[in-house]
C-alpha cells in the first residue's frame, strides 16, 4: 500500500464494516464511522512508519482498489513469541465471493513469516468465520467482548499454524 492509497483503503474499510456488521453491531455506531477520520488516523500511522506492519491492496484491471489486508506481530500478551496477527482483510462488498479476499489471504499467508497467525472475528459474522476456516484458521478458545454504543459485541480469536494448507 502506498500513501496515495489511504483514502481508498479507508473508504473500503468503513463501507466494509457497515455492510459486514449490519445487524451485528449497533446501527448508530456503524453510521457514525467516517472514512475521512479513518484516513487521518491511518495516514498518521503510515507517516510514522512501522516495518513490522504490512498493508496489501488488491486492484482491479483499472487500478481501482478492491481489497485490503493488514498484518503484523500479534498484539495479545497471552501468545507465544513469534506469532503474527491478521489485523484486517476486506474486499469491496459487491465483490465478495469473486476471489479478491482469497487472493489477499494467499498473499498474506505467503508474506507473513510467523510461527502462526491469529485474527479476531465477530462471533456472529458467520460469513467471515467460514472464509477464515476455509483458509485453515480455527478458533483457539479466546474471546473478547467490547462495548459498541452500549451493546456488548463478542469476538472470537482464530489461529492458523504456518505451513497449513492455504485457501
Amino acid at each position: 500500500m502506498a500513501e496515495a492509497d489511504i483514502d481508498a483503503v479507508s473508504a473500503l474499510r468503513v463501507h466494509g464494516w457497515q455492510q459486514a456488521y449490519a445487524g451485528l453491531m449497533p446501527e448508530s455506531y456503524l453510521n457514525s464511522l467516517s472514512a475521512a477520520e479513518d484516513a487521518a488516523r491511518r495516514r498518521e500511522h503510515f507517516v510514522a512508519g512501522s516495518s513490522h506492519v504490512i498493508n496489501l491492496v488488491a486492484e482491479d484491471s483499472h487500478g481501482v482498489i478492491v481489497g485490503w489486508a493488514c498484518f503484523g506481530p500479534a498484539r495479545d500478551q497471552d501468545l507465544p513469541p513469534g506469532e503474527g496477527e491478521l489485523y484486517a482483510l476486506y474486499a469491496r462488498p459487491d465483490l465478495i465471493g469473486t476471489g479478491v479476499g482469497r487472493a489477499l489471504m494467499r498473499e498474506t499467508l505467503a508474506r507473513a513469516h510467523y510461527a502462526g497467525l491469529r485474527l479476531w472475528v465477530l462471533e456472529g459474522n458467520m460469513r467471515a468465520r467460514r472464509f477464515y476456516e476455509q483458509a485453515g484458521f480455527r478458533p483457539d478458545g479466546a474471546t473478547s467482548a467490547d462495548d459498541m454504543a452500549g451493546i456488548p459485541v463478542t469476538e472470537v480469536r482464530y489461529h492458523r499454524t504456518r505451513g497449513e494448507a492455504a485457501c
